[in-house]
């Protein structure tokens, strides 16, 4: 992965250090794994971030961040792939996760007329909670999964094509420092 790219979205450490919001919640937010950018803490912050967008909980967010403490991946690439899940995508996602949910434990598929209300929510819930929770655990595992991996092969694909293209340089400046002689 360009850690260079990464690094000019994410803030600095010396920056983190600065934010008075943050001493509130004490030195452990300091530690340099939570800030790193290398191999491991990316692909599991992608694998972070992807499983807890597919969770319908509400709190995303902070969830996502507790889950990057305990695992020591990148914070804030955790925290912002939550947002996977949008107001735009939120309702395609939990739909098919209700339909995996559904299809695994053999329970009907309900014809749901979605409404972004408290009082739909309230009334559909009994029927819909254990599909939806099931198929949304098993979305987020195969997505985060699919994050880790990619990101994973991502990174050694780019790590070797830069040490291939490193070596081709030394060897033309070896050829070329002969002949300069």
């Amino acid at each position: 992965m360009p850690r260079k790219t990464l690094k000019q979205w994410l803030p600095s450490p010396t920056r983190i250090r600065r934010l008075e919001s943050l001493h509130v919640l004490g030195e452990w937010i300091y530690q340099p794994n939570l800030w790193h950018i290398n191999r491991y803490s990316t692909s599991m912050a992608f694998f972070t971030g992807l499983f807890v967008a597919f969770l319908p909980i509400p709190g995303q967010m902070p969830v996502a961040a507790i889950m990057a403490v305990l695992l020591r991946c990148n914070l804030p690439l955790s925290v912002a792939l939550v947002w996977v899940t949008n107001p735009l995508t939120m309702p395609a996602i939990f739909y098919i996760s209700y339909r995996v949910g559904a299809l695994l434990i053999d329970v009907p598929v309900q014809v749901l007329e979605f409404e972004l209300s408290l009082a739909w929510l309230s009334a559909r819930i009994g029927s819909i909670w254990k599909p939806l929770l099931l198929g949304s655990v098993l979305c987020g595992l195969l997505f985060g999964s699919l994050g880790y991996t990619g990101v994973n092969l991502f990174w050694r694909w780019h790590v070797s094509r830069q040490w291939r293209r490193r070596r081709r340089r030394r060897a033309a400046r070896a050829k070329r420092a002969p002949d300069e002689e």
